[in-house]
């Protein structure tokens, strides 16, 4: 493994940077700690400093040289709604909230980075560091290219990267094309007519057709798409009546839908007002759907892949860069700016996460052994796009 040298001096400090990070978890929108952190940190390192786009992001720019050329790195910073049963020290210290997808070591990585591309300035261009609240099913990055992340900021490529446990630390995975889902969600609403459980012939069972409705929803994917597109739809809620002795007049179901192409969302989509309409003639009920698009799905641009594979491989070795995984169906909302910008979403390996220390796992923590990897591979892949002459 070929890291910076320069980065591996600071690796202490970075491991307590996380470590704090950790301990102080912030849910979507409430970053106010981290995001002064990182101030505090991108300040003291001279570089220039926006706050404010999504109310808690942060965007550092860095120039070198006289290029025109420019290139964005982002980081998530905030936590989940999760109760820590981790027992070290660095644990959460607020009940309820806690870093269980690493995004504690995603801005630790980018501002060890940052650190070392401002005390070197070995590049020729400018380079943005993005730091992004709200990942976790609230859409920071839409809010802040909504409050003008790309206008304000012009830059010819986004770049992002997530750990990912299962992979071994000191490997990468970099692939083109799709690397996660997108992710929908629906709420469907039954109004029957509540009756008398022992006299079901004078209502309309609401929970009868509910449950003939999950199974027919069930076929969209195993019946009606190409079996090489894939789809998941899942029905995670169902709720009805509050009595043993009465049919309810109403029932709700609600889901996800993930896929990895528009195409295959409306199919789903239009396969589910369908299915909505039959089970409502058949039943004598009403069935009405809600359905929302959310994260779209993360695409990899095919050029920009090749490079970031070139600088992991210049890292750990063509052996350690994984092209074989498949793409996950979690959802990403860096998506959002690989719409409007081409760029790459890389995973870099956590570990085989024993003892059930996989993501949104009360027992996650990010592995500290891989922060000066990723800084190193942040500052390499920036010396390359951005290289002098």
């Amino acid at each position: 493994m070929s890291v910076i040298s320069h980065i591996k001096q600071n690796q202490e400090r970075l491991v307590a940077l996380r470590r704090d990070i950790h301990a102080h978890p912030e849910t979507a929108f409430e970053e106010q700690r981290t995001s002064a952190l990182v101030v505090e940190v991108l300040s003291a390192a001279g570089i220039e400093v926006h706050r404010g786009l999504a109310g808690t992001g942060v965007v550092g720019v860095l120039r070198s040289g006289t290029s025109d050329r420019a290139i964005g790195l982002r980081a998530d910073m905030d936590a989940l709604p999760i109760h820590e049963q981790n027992p070290f020290p660095h644990r959460s210290h607020f009940d309820g909230k806690m870093h269980a997808c690493g995004h504690d070591g995603h801005t630790a990585m980018l501002l060890g980075a940052a650190e070392y591309l401002a005390a070197t300035g070995n590049f020729d261009g400018t380079v943005y560091f993005i730091f992004q609240p709200a990942e976790e099913g609230e859409g920071g990055a839409r809010v802040m290219i909504e409050d003008g992340l790309f206008q304000r900021f012009s830059m010819q490529a986004v770049f992002g990267m997530h750990n990912w446990p299962g992979v071994p630390a000191g490997q990468f995975a970099v692939m083109p094309g799709p690397v996660m889902a997108s992710a929908d969600q629906f709420d469907i609403v039954i109004k029957g007519h509540g009756a008398h459980a022992a006299m079901p012939h004078q209502g309309a069972d609401p929970v009868a057709a509910g449950s003939a409705l999950v199974q027919a929803l069930q076929t969209i994917v195993s019946r009606t798409l190409d079996p090489l597109d894939a789809a998941v739809l899942s029905v995670t809620r169902f709720n009805a009546g509050e009595a043993y002795n009465v049919i309810p007049d109403h029932a709700t179901l609600g889901g996800t839908v993930r896929a990895f192409r528009p195409e295959v969302q409306d199919h789903v989509e239009a396969a589910m007002e369908r299915i909505c309409g039959g089970i409502a003639a058949g039943f004598g009920v009403q069935v009405a759907l809600d359905y929302r698009r959310g994260y779209p799905a993360t695409i990899n641009s095919v050029a920009e892949a090749e490079i970031c594979r070139n600088i992991a491989t210049g890292l750990v070795g063509k052996e350690a860069v994984r092209t074989d995984l498949r793409p996950s169906m979690g959802a990403e909302d860096f998506s959002f700016m690989l719409l409007e910008k081409p760029g790459c979403y890389v995973w870099i390996g956590n570990g085989m996460g024993e003892g059930g220390c996989m993501l949104h796992n009360p027992h996650y923590d990010f592995n500290d052994e891989v922060l000066v990897l990723g800084a190193s591979y942040w500052a390499r892949l920036t010396e390359h796009l951005l290289a002098a002459g």
